[in-house]
């Protein structure tokens, strides 16, 4: 499905990931944990093809699709919520558009609300950034800090969603420096000094 092999990466002198490898299997829940600019995100930057590796490899299934939460998600700032959902859900030719909306409305963003996002708090942002991580059925989803900015009802759906995902056999990777209330794992890694350990 996904399988990490040997992975290096340098900014300048500085290597930020060392021989770090991982397999991720249907419908598993893993953590990455690590402080901010421990490497994290470069992962899944890697994973994703916004950055090339300086050694290893990433292998994804043929039949395997990415949706990706990373860092600060991106949006068409004056456009709303849905016409947002919408543009990238068509980039692919995949746009369900009573999926997109019950997904809004689990995470209480109005379906109709017409404000543009640029008008958006963190955490309305972040829920968007989520919905369009899974609103396509993408079976690897990868999340960096994806409760970052939301409320304790928000953060509750996200927890309900991911256990929805993992019956689908939908395989996910959170990365973030702490632990989400709730959420159960299985397995836990540690990001430390470009190292991924697995956690006790």
């Amino acid at each position: 499905m996904l399988k990490i092999e040997h992975l290096n990466k340098k900014f300048g002198k500085k290597e930020v990931l060392k021989d770090v490898s991982l397999t991720l299997s249907p419908g598993q829940r893993i953590h990455i944990i690590g402080k901010n600019g421990s490497g994290k995100s470069t992962i899944f930057k890697i994973i994703t093809g916004i950055l090339k590796q300086n050694d290893g490899t990433v292998e994804i299934g043929t039949d395997d699709v990415i949706g990706a939460v990373i860092e600060n998600p991106g949006f068409l700032e004056y456009e709303s919520s849905l016409e947002n959902l919408k543009f990238l859900a068509e980039l692919n030719h995949d746009y369900d558009e009573k999926l997109v909306k019950e997904l809004m409305e689990e995470f209480s963003l109005d379906p109709e609300d017409s404000q543009p996002v640029s008008r958006y708090s963190i955490g309305m942002r972040q829920k968007l950034g989520i919905i369009q991580a899974i609103m396509e059925n993408q079976n690897i989803v990868l999340l960096d800090e994806p409760t970052r900015g939301i409320d304790k009802e928000g953060i509750e759906t996200f927890v309900k969603i991911l256990g929805q995902l993992k019956e689908q056999k939908r395989a996910v990777i959170i990365a973030s420096h702490d632990d989400i209330s709730n959420l159960v794992y299985d397995r836990e890694l540690k990001l430390k000094d470009g190292v991924l350990v697995e956690e006790k």
